[in-house]
């Protein structure tokens, strides 16, 4: 007998898909939470070692570059090799990053562990497969909220390990916070392999067509490039304000607690607007709700920094734009699924995320490089508006109608 969330009631717990979506909701509340906390890092580092913020910049951008550069070949990794394996894989690779990055005290070693192995292990660990993971065994009528509530979790961990990380910071130093952050990646491992009860080399298998079959089908189709070419500025914007607003607003005379506070509240807003646009987009067009989040994020970008930066913008800011941090998610993979189906969702929205992840290396390294060159942020600023604007009008041409072969599996 099946309960109405089409799970087998008699089945034991860690094989439901429920219980996936636990585990995944955990997995990426570490690795996602973790993640996050990276900006932090800016200053303690580079004051103590006496680098400019170009440096760890640029590693912290080839990480986001990374994590999309690896996002695709996880999920085909995943289709062959299956998931929890290959999470798991990238738990261990995520954990020895940090650990490198920890010892480090040369660019190169700091660009190692932070940008390369980091980036990879974040690309099989990290919200793309998870999110490809939950889409394969969510209920059809569910799925964008399971998406949401996944979303929703990734940011319930920035809330939760973001202001660890700044006790640790505060009360010891960087290295002894980033050994810590370290262990806390490596319990990826365990959480991954639990999910292996329940997913089976037949999960999400909704076609027979082979993997190039799929990148071509999606290669000619006008709404995947524009969705993809969209998802580029969402990068853009949460990567660059993730790094660099806790430096800038320190750089605006406050203290640095105001800049930790500014990413939890990001975080606990975002697990409300995550959540709520995972619901919407079971609801209403997932194109129109893209291009009504943008447009609002750069409405909020643009009244924040013409307004007196006080501890009340700031809260203000923090929470405005944390209900449109990661509100793209849900609907950006929930096109992706009910365009193509679920079988290569991992590959596909790895690709689309690599467009997300470039846009990410963008927004971070511009953000370093502009900084260093003029002192200021303004330029980035207005640049994260006017993308913004642009991308919103890239979402409405998009044809949202599932491909000939699902529609015809349907009927």
């Amino acid at each position: 007998m099946s309960d109405r969330h089409g799970v087998d009631a008699a089945a034991p717990v860690w094989r439901s898909p429920l219980f996936v979506l636990a585990m995944a909701s955990l997995i990426v509340f570490t690795s996602f939470g973790i993640r996050q906390s990276f900006g932090l890092f800016m200053r303690p580092i580079t004051m103590d070692l006496g680098w400019g913020r170009e440096t760890l910049s640029l590693a912290l951008a080839t990480q986001n570059l990374l994590i999309g550069v690896a996002a695709p070949f996880a999920g085909a990794l995943a289709d062959r090799w299956g998931a929890p394996r290959t999470v798991a894989l990238g738990g261990v690779i995520f954990a020895f990053g940090i650990l490198v990055m920890s010892q480090s005290t040369a660019p190169a070693w700091m660009f190692t562990g932070t940008g390369l192995l980091a980036g990879i292990g974040l690309g099989a660990c990290g919200l793309p497969l998870i999110l490809a993971v939950v889409s394969q065994v969510a209920p059809e009528g569910k799925r964008t909220l399971w998406l949401g509530i996944a979303t929703a979790c990734a940011t319930g961990g920035q809330l939760s390990i973001v202001p660890v990380s700044q006790a640790l910071l505060t009360g010891y130093d960087w290295v002894v916070a980033l050994l810590a952050l370290s262990v806390l990646a490596g319990l990826i491992v365990p959480m991954a392999f639990s999910m292996s009860g329940a997913i089976t080399r037949e999960t999400g298998k909704d076609t027979d067509m082979a993997l190039g079959q799929a990148l071509r089908e999606a290669a000619r189709h006008r709404g995947f490039l524009l969705l993809t070419t969209g998802f580029y500025v969402c990068g853009f914007q949460v990567a660059f304000i993730a790094v660099h607003l806790p430096a800038y607003l320190a750089d605006q005379g406050t203290g640095p607690a105001l800049g930790a506070m500014a990413l939890m509240l990001i975080a606990l807003f975002n697990m409300i607007g995550s959540w709520t646009s995972g619901w919407l987009a079971g609801w209403v067009s997932k194109k129109y709700l893209l291009s009504t989040i943008y447009v609002v994020r750069s409405l909020v970008i643009s009244a924040f920094i013409v307004l007196p930066v006080t501890p009340v913008t700031v809260v203000l800011f923090a929470g405005m734009i944390g209900l449109f941090w990661l509100s793209t998610v849900p609907p950006t993979s929930g096109l992706v699924a009910q365009i193509f189906g679920v079988r290569y969702m991992g590959v596909l929205y790895g690709i689309v995320y690599l467009s997300h992840q470039l846009g990410s290396f963008t927004g971070v390294w511009l953000g370093g490089r502009i900084y260093d060159a003029a002192g200021n942020y303004d330029a980035i600023w207005w640049g994260a508006i006017v993308l913004g604007f642009v991308s919103a009008m890239l979402h409405l041409p998009i044809n949202d109608v599932p491909v000939d072969r699902l529609a015809k599996a349907t009927a």
